[in-house]
Parts: C-alpha cells; sequence; structure tokens
C-alpha cells in the first residue's frame, strides 16, 4: 500500500488580485509530486479554512500581496483550530516585512517565505514537516 501524497491547499485570501506568485508555488508543488488545490482569487478566511477541512489537506499555503497578512494569516490558522483542525500545517508567503514574521509565527504560522524565496526551498519545508 503506497503512502498518500501531501496535500496542499494554495490560497489568495483577502482583496489581493495578484496570484503569479501564488501559481508558481502551486505548479512547483505539483512538479515536486504534491497533490495541489488552487482556490483561486479574493477567498475568504472561512471559505479558506472550509475548503482545507472539505480537501482533507495536510498543509494551507496563503499568498498575499496587498499587506493584510498580519490579520488574514492568523484568521485561517484560528478558524482551523476552532473547527479542529489545528492539525493542518499554516504557511504564507508574498509582500511581507521580516519584522511580522515573528508574529505571524506566534499566531500559527509555521513559516513564511517572503518574495523571491526558491521554490526548493517551501517543497523542501513542506517534505520535512508534512511527511
Amino acid at each position: 500500500m503506497s503512502e498518500r501524497k501531501i496535500r496542499v491547499l494554495i490560497a489568495k485570501p483577502g482583496l489581493d488580485g495578484h496570484d503569479r506568485g501564488a501559481k508558481v508555488v502551486a505548479r512547483a508543488l505539483r512538479d515536486a509530486g504534491f497533490e495541489v488545490i488552487y482556490t483561486g482569487l479574493r477567498r475568504s478566511a472561512e471559505q479558506i479554512a472550509d475548503a482545507a477541512i472539505e480537501e482533507d489537506v495536510h498543509a494551507v499555503g496563503l499568498s498575499l500581496l496587498s499587506g493584510a497578512h498580519n490579520y488574514l494569516f492568523p484568521k485561517v490558522a484560528r478558524l482551523l483550530r476552532e473547527r479542529g483542525a489545528g492539525d493542518i500545517l499554516v504557511f504564507g508567503g508574498g509582500t511581507i516585512p521580516e519584522e511580522d514574521i515573528p508574529g505571524l509565527k506566534a499566531a500559527g504560522i509555521s513559516e513564511v517565505f517572503t518574495s523571491g524565496a526558491p521554490t526548493a526551498e517551501i517543497v523542501e519545508f513542506l517534505q520535512k514537516n508534512c511527511g
């Protein structure tokens, strides 16, 4: 019996309409053998948490360029915990100032990948933490 592939939901919370980075990450994860679900643009934190639970994912990757990461990323993590899915790893990326990263991690975001992070780092992080 083969092991189940790592399933990752890639989501764009809020009103940010730029999804190139999210699509690049989704493709890199798919090419590395992950099962990837992409929610599309402009999803609410509630929609993302619901989709993560419905899709039975191991991890949720949030991508944001609008500056609302300090609100939206923790909200997704909180909703997952409240809905009994606190074991789903949440990671984020996008235009995120270095000084915001400690607060995001304290709020339950496992890792933050800033703009330009090599996709190989994201793949390695998920292989190490979702295996």
